[in-house]
Parts: structure tokens; C-alpha cells; sequence
């Protein structure tokens, strides 16, 4: 499960690839009013990113955040790689541990089989999706702060 640093990143992130450009960039206020979220918190998750080099921002009458390159180039994996790291994609569901660090002498899970299918299928969605295309289908809602 992604914590919600990482669901409030993605969500960040995604409004930036929508509503930034690289000569506009967006305020904090104006992001945390928008999607609904603490501003205090979401700048420290905003400035992470900026150090992990997914945004760049700017300080100043018109400063803000932006994209450190096209949505397009962005996908969901990096992001949430960047915030929670690997863990959702490789820690068995039962155990929470990396199933790379299974004991063979011992059984593995009792789900380990489907569990590991799904974990490619979503790794797969991570790695695929860009900001761009989930960008694109925001526009299917009224509000983003439902987002």
C-alpha cells in the first residue's frame, strides 16, 4: 500500500503536469487549495521532489513548482519510487518482507503465486503510465480536488 506521502506526491505531481508549464511555474498555496491538502505538508513532500530532482521551483513573486521535465517523461514508478522506494513492489504480502529474501528452504507464502502476477501487473502500470496520460484523463472531471 502507498503511503499517503506518496498518494499526495502522485497527486501533486499529476496537477503539475497538468496546470505548470516550464516558464509558469505554480504556487504552493494555489496547489494546496486546489487538490485540498495541508500546505505545510505537501511543501515538504514538493521540496523533497525538488531534491530528487522531479520538480524544480523558484522563489519569489512569481515562483512556484514545476515539472524538472515534460509529463511525458514522468512516469507513476518514478514517483513513487522516489517517496516510498521499492517496498510496494517487492515485499511479499503476508510477511512484508522482499520475497528475494525468502529462506528456500522454507515454503513460500500461501499466495505467493497470484500475489507475485499481480505485483508485475501493477509494476508494469507504474512503469507505463506517464503524468501525461493520467493528465489526460483529469480532464473527464468536473474538479480536480476529487482527484
Amino acid at each position: 500500500m502507498l503511503s499517503n506521502t506518496c498518494k499526495y506526491a502522485l497527486r501533486a505531481l499529476i496537477y503539475l503536469g497538468k496546470f505548470s508549464k516550464e516558464d509558469k511555474r505554480v504556487g504552493i498555496k494555489k496547489i494546496s487549495e486546489d487538490l485540498g491538502l495541508s500546505s505545510p505538508f505537501l511543501g515538504k513532500i514538493l521540496q523533497n521532489l525538488v531534491k530528487q530532482k522531479l520538480l524544480v521551483s523558484t522563489k519569489g513573486p512569481n515562483g512556484g513548482f514545476s515539472l524538472s521535465r515534460d509529463a511525458s517523461e514522468i512516469s507513476l514508478w518514478d514517483i513513487v519510487i522516489k517517496v516510498d522506494g521499492e517496498e510496494f513492489f517487492t515485499n511479499c504480502l503476508i510477511s512484508l518482507e522482499p520475497c528475494k529474501t525468502h529462506d528456500p528452504s522454507k515454503p513460500l507464502c500461501p499466495v505467493h503465486a497470484q500475489y507475485e502476477r499481480l505485483r508485475q501487473d501493477i509494476s508494469h502500470f507504474y512503469k507505463t503510465t506517464s503524468l501525461e496520460t493520467v493528465g489526460k484523463d483529469i480532464d473527464k472531471y468536473e474538479d480536480l480536488v476529487k482527484l
